[in-house]
């Protein structure tokens, strides 16, 4: 059941904000010729990469956290493994690569608009109500872990606290 609940938020919410939103914003656009460009090549590269970064970090709510990225459906546990233990926010990270990718191939700067939008509503989301809620859920594990990996910018090396 938790597996059914993962993938409906994940069609739901990321679907909505990568696919069914750009997709209205494209729809009075002139279409783009299909060619093997620059912008193609390197936008559709960073759709894979945010696509593979979010079906990562899914796994890893259901699989660690025994929940789904939705706030009414949150993991049970702190997540602090595979690429959380690089940056606190991968997932929307993925999303945002998934959005610069498509303003990128499409050569749309009304999707790039939308991208720093996007971005702009994540970071408020994350530090005036999922942070607030993280630190009161999970205490002083969050605190240490949110002291140690950084939010946004991927550190380097994982940070090897407990997971």
């Amino acid at each position: 059941m938790l597996v059914l609940r993962a993938l409906f938020f994940a069609l739901l919410m990321p679907g909505t904000v990568v696919i069914g939103i750009p997709w209205l914003l494209l729809r009075g656009q002139p279409s783009r010729d299909v060619r093997l460009d620059f912008p193609a090549v390197i936008g559709s590269a960073l759709v894979i990469a945010g696509a593979a970064t979010l079906f990562v970090c899914i796994r890893d709510f259901v699989v660690s956290g025994r929940g789904t990225l939705a706030p009414v459906d949150p993991p049970r546990k702190l997540v602090r493994v595979g690429l959380y233990r690089h940056v606190r926010n991968p997932m929307y990270l993925g999303v945002l690569l998934m959005l610069l990718g498509q303003a990128l191939f499409f050569e749309s700067a009304v999707l790039g608009f939308y991208a720093a939008v996007i971005a702009l509503l994540f970071h408020l989301f994350v530090v005036l109500f999922e942070e607030p809620s993280l630190r009161g859920l999970f205490g002083p594990d969050y605190e240490r872990y949110r002291a140690s990996v950084p939010r946004w910018v991927p550190r380097l090396r994982p940070w090897g606290g407990r997971s």
